[in-house]
């Protein structure tokens, strides 16, 4: 394909998505959120500043979230963002002007109201004279639910909840009691988990030294203080700590509720730090009477050993900061409400009874005296809470904003910046290592030629956008990694151990696909001989000249298709006649195969479909070869009525290939791979090339987002912490090991979408 023709093309596509965006945003819906917000201490303030700026960050395109701030009449905060509404609790006539106000605009569709009992306690009919009178859809978040009601709570409860379209709790234990004790009904409940912030890995080592406890194990507790936090039941354990582990430390983090302050004072602060006195800890506590910026607070946390969630509150339904912790990869032990009950099991945590300096005591030691233990609770534990990072609680509220809303356009998934940060940790001087324990490299799982290949293609993509020299040393450490891997005869082995040594397992796989992957990669760096360094793409041909040998006796599919792409690539008239061979070695298989309504070149779907089309096409521009063009095309149409489901992307699952006795689009729905995903984003790029027909650019957007959570579970794939990719979507649960395979197809991916 003429390069001109080919650039033509892509600007047009990258026109035409920017313009549906500005279209988008030039139309789109606002959302207020009726809570109060920081400078503000309260974590409600936090929460909804966190929500909104998850939701902003992942569908700024789709609507607008607009602050509606909460206030007392003697609170008077100065806030960083300006906002045309304001509530005033202690005055009944700001709830109807307020409502009044929200009604004249027409663009809003729909109001949330964070709903905590002690906020309308000023007025008596403040709230519901706001939401009878307020004619948008409203949503209520209750963040505590009290059970066991007396008829006055039920009254008040059910009265509010009958003007809401749906409610929002943050546990299924909440949602049973709404359901039993106030009798509302449970599909217009929706549970949405309290969010948790995504982090990457980070050397506890480290912090510990930045924060002057190094040597010291870890003990937290944060929050704004007082005396629901029953923090001396921890004070009452420590000695008995301290005798087997006398480099305790515990930290208390927060400063003293304002409200508190106000009524009394620091005296719970000071019965504290008088009990400290009492017991002779002075030594094995620091207060940090501080509210800590974020990236701080998060720290702090991750370099806690055990966290410790002490609240003698019985009917507290969640906490943030139990939330925070536990994102933060803290073993946790903690006592029994709904929260804690509902997130920690025997392998996440532990539970102790209510005001009991014993169990705690007995249940920090255990820990503190098994480290293995402690890693096994963080990592079940991050495991269980990575539904609930905030980019998923944004997708579940985006979609429950989208189900009320009067028009019923598609959520536009914002495109998240693209990061190399995980593949840098991922590579050595060596090459890319092939497997990760969550986003941390893991050195034993060695080496792979079918990670560096992709790596090589993904960098040299990224260098061809960017220009950024720094690729260049990645892509030089995957090149001589292929090189590395090719033996006498120009063929590659493909498994290399962390000592540089090839193994066993290259004796018992087949490795063809490895072999064909790596001709792709080294066409596609050759390709862009004009703009990268002379040595790499000389390397690069004479590499893939000694291999060309061993690649005429090839006849895996997949290996052949890679082997086109990559001859394709490297546009060498010598090589031509072999790009004929593979090509017509497909065509064969598709017509002996291709049967009535099977129009495929192998009797199942497997994994990598989409690149066998994308090859025969790649043959076509090469060639001219009517026959490729027309096969590309009816195979391709075969497979994306497969895979496309309702506009959604369902690769086939490696728990059970499609097989072509079984027409029914049956297949598990779990074992979904990146890779899979991938490999159809970047063959549709290139049909919307070719063909310029918009369902290929329309079917490209809806499978990356993918990745962004438009998937069976409403999950990310893609984490924007690290800049890695999770390894698998399975049936009830992500993978959230970040290997190789899955952060460079992830990033494959995304560089088609550059707009």
């Amino acid at each position: 394909m003429n390069k001109n023709i080919k650039s033509d093309v892509e600007d047009k596509a990258i026109r035409q998505c920017n313009n549906g965006i500005k279209h988008k945003i030039d139309n789109k819906k606002e959302v207020v959120f009726v809570s109060t917000f920081p400078p503000k201490v309260c974590g409600i303030a936090t929460y909804t500043q966190d929500l909104i700026k998850s939701l902003q960050s992942k569908f700024g395109n789709s609507f607008k979230a607009i602050i509606c701030r909460m206030e007392t009449e003697d609170e008077n905060y100065e806030y960083e963002e300006k906002s045309d509404y304001k509530l005033n609790t202690s005055d009944v006539v700001s709830f109807l002007e307020l409502a009044a106000q929200i009604n004249k605009n027409d663009n809003i569709q729909v109001v949330m109201l964070q709903h905590e009992f002690g906020f309308f306690n000023e007025t008596k009919s403040g709230l519901y004279l706001f939401l009878r009178n307020l004619k948008k859809v409203i949503i209520l978040t209750f963040h505590t639910v009290l059970p066991n009601p007396n008829d006055e709570l039920k009254k008040k409860v059910k009265e509010i909840s009958d003007f809401a379209k749906s409610i929002v709790v943050m546990t299924s234990i909440s949602a049973e009691i709404l359901s039993d004790d106030y009798e509302i009904a449970f599909d217009k409940i929706t549970v949405i988990p309290h969010g948790t912030h995504l982090l990457p890995f980070t050397d506890k080592i480290g912090l510990k030294e930045k924060y002057n406890l190094k040597n010291k194990k870890v003990l937290s507790t944060f929050g704004l203080l007082g005396s629901g936090k029953n923090i001396e039941t921890t004070l009452k354990a420590l000695p008995e700590i301290i005798t087997k582990n006398p480099d305790v430390i515990f930290l208390i983090i927060g400063k003293t509720h304002p409200a508190i302050v106000r009524h009394e004072g620091e005296k719970y602060r000071g019965f504290l730090e008088d009990l400290t006195c009492k017991l002779h800890l002075e030594n094995n506590i620091r207060f940090i009477n501080d509210y800590l910026p974020l990236p701080e607070l998060l720290e702090y946390l991750q370099l806690t050993d055990v966290y410790l969630f002490t609240s003698k509150d019985r009917n507290q339904a969640v906490s943030g900061t139990f939330s925070y912790a536990i994102s933060s990869g803290c073993a946790i032990v903690s006592t029994p409400i709904p929260h804690a009950l509902e997130v920690l099991r025997e392998d996440t945590g532990i539970i102790i009874d209510f005001e009991a300096p014993e169990q705690l005591s007995v249940a920090v030691n255990t820990l503190l005296e098994n480290e293995s233990k402690r890693e096994e609770l963080r990592s079940k534990s991050l495991e269980k809470m990575a539904p609930t990072a905030w980019e998923n609680s944004s997708i579940l509220h985006a979609l429950l904003f989208q189900k009320f809303r009067n028009d019923k356009t598609e959520l536009n998934y914002n495109l998240p910046e693209i990061k190399l940060g995980h593949i840098q940790n991922m590579t050595t001087g060596f090459g890319m290592i092939q497997f990760s324990k969550i986003n941390k490299p893991d050195i034993n799982s060695g080496y792979t030629l079918d990670d560096n290949a992709r790596a090589m293609i993904a960098i040299c993509k990224h260098f061809q956008i960017s220009k950024d020299k720094a690729d260049l040393q990645l892509i030089s450490i995957y090149l001589n990694f292929i090189k590395f891997c090719q033996h006498n005869d120009g063929s590659f082995l493909n498994y290399v151990n962390e000592q540089k040594q090839f193994t066993t397992q290259n004796y018992e796989t087949n490795l063809d696909d490895s072999n064909g992957r790596a001709i792709w990669a080294l066409g596609y760096l050759i390709s862009l001989k004009e703009i990268l360094p002379q040595q790499l793409s000389e390397t690069a041909e004479k590499i893939i000249q000694r291999n060309l040998i061993w690649a005429e006796k090839i006849h895996s599919t997949r290996a052949m298709a890679f082997i086109i792409k990559g001859l394709h690539y490297q546009n060498s008239e010598k090589n031509l006649p072999l790009l004929k061979e593979l090509a017509n070695r497909l065509v064969k298989m598709y017509q002996h195969e291709a049967k009535n309504d099977w129009h495929w070149f192998e009797s199942y779907l497997t994994y990598g479909n989409s690149v066998l089309p994308e090859a025969l096409l790649c043959a076509w521009i090469t060639t001219k070869d009517e026959l490729y063009k027309q096969i590309a095309e009816e195979s391709f149409r075969f497979l994306l009525s497969k895979i496309m489901i309702d506009d959604n992307i369902k690769v086939i699952s490696n728990k059970g290939w499609l097989q072509k006795e079984n027409t029914e689009n049956d297949t598990p729905i779990g074992g979904q791979q990146p890779i899979d995903v991938a490999y159809t984003v970047l063959a549709l790029s290139l049909f919307y090339q070719i063909f310029n027909d918009e369902k290929y650019l329309q079917m490209m957007n809806n499978s990356f987002n993918w990745f962004l959570g438009k998937n069976h579970l409403n999950q990310i794939v893609y984490n924007p912490a690290t800049g890695g990719c999770y390894d698998g979507l399975e049936e009830k649960n992500v993978n959230l090991n970040q290997g190789a395979e899955s952060t460079v197809s992830y990033l494959m991916a995304r560089l088609v979408l550059i707009r």
